[in-house]
């Protein structure tokens, strides 16, 4: 988001970790290979959707490091982006414009299948799987992300000038709003430049506590999923984790 602060990662070491302890996937990135990643994320949406600052756009996903490029690469190219980890069916829509379809709407696979979810209209819509490789089946209409971005290169579109007063989601909150906010959660979680922050992927899944405090920190994140709590310990000491959310 907007002013957050420089990451204090070293180049060659992990800036987001992703692992899920029922499948034992593990993904490690740098601060260069997610940037790349979300790089391809914002060619896919502003080249291939041809999508442009203030548009809008649907993330449904769980917190992935899929989801980290998707949220990256769309705010990096002034999208205002709605973050809704669930949206059940028959919940009244408070979000303003949500009567009308998003311009881009990613989802997982498991959440378009299931009844209790209401997936909201859009443009263009993309399946964004949490396993190592593309999916094995795509419905009609829709697009799967892990092949779609592949088309798009991992240097970021030229972007125009985003000022901390634009929208950063659809409710009105700002890129700026957004990262004072991000600040204000790492202090109140102690995180400093060089933390490596546990996260329970199940437990928490708005991106301000997962992506945006620890990065405005300058920390690095273990993103686990379905982590059992008796090993929390010692997944934290085989992590080298400083912080444990």
């Amino acid at each position: 988001m907007a002013d957050h602060a420089p990451v204090a990662v070293a180049t060659h070491e992990p800036l987001l970790s992703y692992l899920d302890d029922a499948t034992g996937e593990r993904t490690d990135l740098t601060a260069q290979q997610l940037g790349a990643w979300a790089a391809r994320s914002a060619g896919l949406l502003r080249d291939g959707c041809g999508l442009r600052p203030g548009d809008r756009v649907a993330v449904l996903l769980p917190p992935h490091w899929r989801t980290a490029a998707v949220l990256i690469g769309a705010w990096s190219v002034g999208l205002s982006v709605s973050f809704r980890p669930r949206a059940l069916a028959g919940l009244p829509v408070l979000e303003p414009g949500a009567d009308r379809p998003y311009d881009a709407v990613f989802v997982t696979p498991e959440r378009l299948d299931d009844w209790l979810e209401d997936v909201p209209e859009g443009t263009h819509r993309y399946l964004v799987g949490t396993g190592s490789g593309p999916l094995d089946e795509v419905p009609p209409g829709w697009l799967d992300w892990s092949t779609e971005v592949l088309r798009h290169p991992e240097i970021a579109p030229d972007l125009g000038v985003l000022r901390p007063s634009d929208p950063a989601s659809p409710d009105g909150t700002s890129y700026g709003e957004w990262g004072a906010v991000a600040r204000e959660y790492a202090k109140q979680l102690d995180l400093r430049a060089g933390d490596r922050l546990l996260v329970d992927a199940a437990e928490h899944e708005q991106p301000l506590k997962w992506l945006l405090a620890p990065l405005a920190a300058g920390a690095s994140v273990v993103l686990c999923a379905n982590l059992d709590p008796a090993d929390r310990d010692a997944r934290a000491a085989a992590e080298q984790a400083t912080r444990v959310l």
